[in-house]
């Protein structure tokens, strides 16, 4: 199996202020890693250092098996930010304009071709947002807005999704619909890093926990994580963890 995601001593300060501090971890394909640590603890920036999108001070790391400075492979990623579900965005775009961007990177300077439309309408259909297409997506609630981002990804044969607290603003009724698409998107083989405040929400979903506070405190199997200290050990509290059966 082949990795996704090589973190090898990696840390990156804000100024005088760390945020992650000699974080080793490997993401390897069909993981659908959950990233948890208290607010502050550095998980939003762990996920841009593994995307690329800032560069570490110390350590390296690979996406793909490249060094994540060399790649350009924006194609096989997948990634919705915080700010992509909870502030609306002002997309002043419909939703089918939205997926069809996934084919961009496949088409170059070329029209899509039937074949690159096939793929984005097929990526709605997968979502359940075909009856939206003509929607525009600043329209959207914030769980039909995920929904699209993440076709969208998939329209780009998206290899990794990386989500940043993805249900923020999203009712309970949607939030269970939307786990339940990221299982079947992972079981079809696609690799999921996911940050969720809501601890027994990743338990439950993720096969795979990385708990950072600066520091990692775990990274391994979600059943080895629920019976380790690292929950009170990261949050500086005794946690438990509360499952939500479905």
């Amino acid at each position: 199996m082949s990795s996704v995601v090589d973190c090898h001593g990696v840390s990156f300060a804000y100024g005088e202020q760390p945020a992650v501090s000699d974080v080793s971890l490997t993401v390897e394909q069909g993981d659908f890693l959950g990233l948890i640590g208290p607010n502050g603890s550095g998980k939003t920036t762990l996920l841009h250092l593994m995307l690329g999108l800032l560069s570490p001070d110390e350590g390296s790391i690979e996406l793909f098996g490249q060094p994540v400075d060399d790649i350009d492979q924006g194609n096989r990623i997948g990634y919705v930010s915080q700010q992509a579900t909870s502030r609306g965005g002002t997309m002043p775009v419909t939703v089918r304009e939205c997926v069809r961007m996934g084919r961009f990177a496949h088409a170059g300077h070329a029209r899509l071709s039937a074949d690159d439309e096939a793929i984005a309408e097929e990526a709605l259909e997968t979502v359940g947002i075909t009856d939206l297409a003509e929607q525009r997506v600043n329209e959207l609630s914030g769980g039909q807005r995920q929904r699209a981002y993440i076709a969208r990804a998939l329209a780009s044969e998206a290899d990794l999704l990386a989500l940043d607290e993805p249900t923020v603003g999203v009712d309970a009724e949607s939030r269970d619909a939307f786990y339940q698409l990221l299982e079947s998107l992972n079981n079809d083989g696609i690799a999921i890093i996911l940050i969720e405040h809501d601890i027994g929400v990743v338990t439950d979903r993720a096969d795979r926990i990385a708990c950072i506070n600066t520091e990692l405190y775990h990274h391994g199997d979600t059943e080895s994580f629920v019976e380790s200290d690292a929950l009170s050990e990261a949050y500086g509290a005794t946690g438990t963890v509360v499952h939500h059966h479905h």
